[in-house]
């Protein structure tokens, strides 16, 4: 009787540490927000109508639409032929760059975002909901921002045809990181932006 093969987490178990603390951390921050909330519901409620539901909308669409092209770009290298290898690089490389593309797009709507809120006098010490609400989100822009130097690594040995469809290790290693960032911003949304 064969023996069934048992699957694992795509990339490097190293990420999955990383990833497991990263929602670990993210949890108990949401968990915070939720208890503080219940506490002063009015308060959060108020301030909830002083931040951008728009951008934080579009933001979501983008994330998701930036984890689509990273699926897509892990797809073209994993479902390659050695004879279309050069060709797969090159499809990859291109739905990278697209996911880049997004996440520079996150990033120039979040600093709008601050920018206005900080130019009303805004800050950490304001009330407890911006408080929460500048930790989470800033925290979480930190996130985006080393993904998208990530992305820019995978776009760089991407085009220059390292993976292939037995070595992409690095290449999922990197596509999980990214999708950790775009679940985190995806609970982090509604919670922060929609919930009243």
């Amino acid at each position: 009787m064969p023996s069934k093969k048992i699957g694992h987490p795509p990339g490097d178990f190293a990420i999955w540490i990383i990833i497991y603390v990263e929602l670990i951390t993210f949890a108990l921050l949401f968990l915070g927000y939720a208890f503080s909330r219940r506490l002063d519901v009015a308060l959060f409620n108020a301030s909830q109508l002083v931040i951008n539901q728009t951008i934080g909308f579009v933001n979501t669409l983008i994330l998701i639409t930036s984890s689509f092209f990273v699926v897509k770009a892990v797809q073209s290298i994993k479902q390659s032929q050695a004879s279309t290898h050069a060709q797969a690089s090159l499809r990859a490389s291109r739905w990278l760059l697209g996911a880049l593309g997004f996440g520079g797009v996150f990033l120039v709507l979040k600093l709008t975002e601050f920018s206005a809120i900080f130019g009303m006098g805004i800050s950490l010490s304001t009330n407890t909901f911006f408080m929460f609400y500048l930790f989470l989100t800033v925290f979480h822009f930190m996130h985006v921002l080393l993904g998208s130097v990530i992305l820019f690594n995978l776009y760089q040995r991407t085009k220059s045809q390292a993976y292939t469809a037995t070595a992409c290790s690095g290449l999922e290693t990197g596509a999980s990181y990214w999708h950790m960032v775009d679940l985190l911003w995806i609970v982090l949304f509604p919670l922060i932006y929609i919930i009243r």
